[in-house]
């Protein structure tokens, strides 16, 4: 099923979440991170951060937190059996910290297909700021793939 173009601009409504410090500790330790400022609250301290840092990508895991995030691939009527994961990156504004409650939305800002229609790409960009100071844009594209076109 071909996905409607007209989507561009959509956006989802706001949520918001906190980042909790023992789920920041188990980021950047199952991601490797060294610097003892995502892990340590007196060694953030001691650096001269306010709490411990987010991890760069961990923003994409608070991202999870929104009770809604189906919705959107839902309302389009797609098959969550037939979407994959086609990229994603991030633009920091601010640095985020442990404690922070962040306020996350997401507008569409690209659709295209590729192979004749049998894939469908949407692109998203999730806007995150904490008290209206921008912290971090998060854009991801999302394959949606046409089991009835031809590959």
């Amino acid at each position: 099923m071909p996905i409607d173009p007209t989507i561009v601009g959509t956006r989802t409504p706001e949520f918001q979440t906190t980042a909790e410090r023992g789920r920041l500790r188990s980021f950047a330790q199952a991601t490797g991170q060294p610097d003892p400022a995502y892990t340590d609250l007196d060694a953030a301290r001691l650096a001269g951060y306010r709490d411990l840092l987010i991890p760069a990508t961990f923003l994409f895991c608070l991202e999870m937190d929104n009770p809604d995030r189906h919705r959107f691939l839902a309302d389009l009527g797609v098959d969550m059996r037939a979407i994959l994961h086609g990229g994603q990156r991030f633009h920091y504004h601010a640095q985020a910290y442990a404690g922070d409650t962040l306020t996350f939305w997401t507008e569409v800002t690209d659709v295209y297909d590729k192979k004749g229609g049998a894939l469908d790409f949407i692109v998203r960009d999730t806007h995150v700021s904490r008290d209206g100071t921008p912290i971090a844009t998060l854009t991801s594209t999302i394959v949606v793939r046409d089991p009835k076109a031809a590959a």
